[in-house]
C-alpha cells in the first residue's frame, strides 16, 4: 500500500508539474501575441489605397505629403520614437497629435491625418513604442504610451510656444491611450482629445479577445499572461485603465464608437462616457465595425469632429 501510494503522489506531482509548465509556457506564447513587438496574425496589414476607397483624398494626400521626421526619446526608456510631421497649410499654432492603435504605425493614420488638415491643423503622427519606426520591444496598451504623448506634447509646445492649443486624438489603442492620457497632467495648451473606439481597460479587453478568438476563459491565462507582462514588460492588463483615468478628466472629450463593433465592444464606450468627469460628447455610428466610424459615415463624422474641436480650440 506504501509503495501504491507513493506512485500516486509521484504521479499527482508530475502531472502537476506538467500543468505549471504547460502554463507557463501558454503565458509566454501569449505575452508575445499580445505584447512584445512583432507582426500580429490575427491583425490585419496594411493594403494598397484604391480610388474606391472612401477616404483615398485624404490617404493619398498623406502618402504624397513632405513629412518632418521628429524624434523624442521614450518615457522612462532610452530608446528613440519616431514621428512625422506634417504642418498646416496655413500657419497656425493649432495641433492635432494622432495615436494610433495596436499592431499599427502611423501611416495607417493617413485618412485621418488628411481629415486634420482639412480642417486646418498641424498633424504629428508619431509611431508607438514596439510599432513602425520606434524602438521598444513591448507595447503596453496605452499605459507607458500615454506618458511618451505627454512628452510629444511638450516638444510640440516647445517648437510652437506656449501659444500652442493642442487636441490629442486616437484610433483603438489610440483611443485608449488618449483615454489614459487624460487622467495624467497635461499642459494647459491641451485643450480638448478625441477618442475612437477606445477600451475599458486592457485587462477587459484581452479577457474579451481570449473567450472571442480562442474560446478561452478569462482565468488561468489572462491573469498569468498579466503577471508575465509585468515581470518583462513592466505593467499588468489592469494598469491600463481608461475608465480610472478619465474620472480624473476635466477637459472636454469627444467619445465616438461604432455601432457594429465587435472587436470592442460597443457597450464599453458607454462605460467610458459614463466614467468621464469633464465636458463631453458621444457619437455612435450605427453600422460601422471597428475603427470604421469614419469611413462608414465621413460627413457625419468630419461634421461631428469639426464642431467638437471649434468649441474648444476655435476657428
Amino acid at each position: 500500500m506504501k509503495k501504491q501510494h507513493k506512485w500516486w503522489l509521484w504521479g499527482l506531482g508530475t502531472l502537476v508539474v506538467i500543468i505549471i509548465v504547460a502554463l507557463i509556457g501558454a503565458s509566454l506564447y501569449f505575452y508575445n501575441l499580445t505584447v512584445a513587438r512583432g507582426k500580429k496574425s490575427f491583425i490585419g496589414g496594411p493594403t494598397a489605397l484604391k480610388t474606391s476607397d472612401p477616404l483615398y483624398t485624404q490617404k493619398h494626400w498623406f502618402e504624397t505629403a513632405h513629412k518632418y521626421r521628429w524624434t523624442e526619446t521614450a518615457a522612462g526608456a532610452n530608446f528613440k520614437l519616431v514621428a512625422d510631421y506634417v504642418p498646416a497649410a496655413k500657419a497656425t499654432k493649432k495641433t492635432v497629435v494622432l495615436v494610433h492603435g495596436f499592431a499599427s504605425s502611423k501611416e495607417q493614420m493617413g485618412g485621418y491625418a488628411g481629415l486634420f488638415h482639412q480642417l486646418g491643423y498641424n498633424v504629428l503622427v508619431p509611431d508607438d513604442r514596439a510599432q513602425g519606426q520606434s524602438g521598444g520591444k513591448a507595447m503596453s496598451y496605452g499605459y507607458f504610451e500615454a506618458r511618451d504623448y505627454r512628452k510629444w506634447i511638450n516638444q510640440v509646445i516647445a517648437k510652437q510656444g506656449p501659444q500652442s492649443q493642442i487636441a490629442l486624438f486616437g484610433v483603438s489603442m489610440g483611443g485608449a491611450t488618449t483615454m489614459i492620457a487624460s487622467g495624467l497632467k497635461m499642459p494647459s495648451q491641451v485643450k480638448a482629445y478625441i477618442e475612437d473606439c477606445g477600451y475599458t481597460t486592457a485587462d477587459a479587453e484581452i479577457g474579451y479577445q481570449a473567450k472571442q478568438m480562442y474560446h478561452l476563459p478569462y482565468w488561468p491565462m489572462v491573469p498569468l499572461t498579466s503577471a508575465v507582462t509585468k515581470l518583462k514588460a513592466g505593467f499588468t492588463f489592469k494598469d491600463a485603465d481608461a475608465v480610472r483615468a478619465v474620472k480624473r478628466n476635466h477637459r472636454p472629450m469627444l467619445f465616438i464608437h461604432g455601432g457594429a463593433d465587435t472587436f470592442v465592444p460597443t457597450k464599453m464606450v458607454y462605460q467610458v462616457y459614463r466614467a468621464d468627469a469633464g465636458p463631453k460628447e458621444l457619437m455612435v455610428v450605427p453600422g460601422a465595425k471597428h475603427a470604421a466610424s469614419y469611413s462608414h459615415s465621413p460627413q457625419r463624422y468630419q461634421r461631428k469632429v469639426q464642431h467638437f474641436l471649434r468649441q474648444y480650440l476655435g476657428e
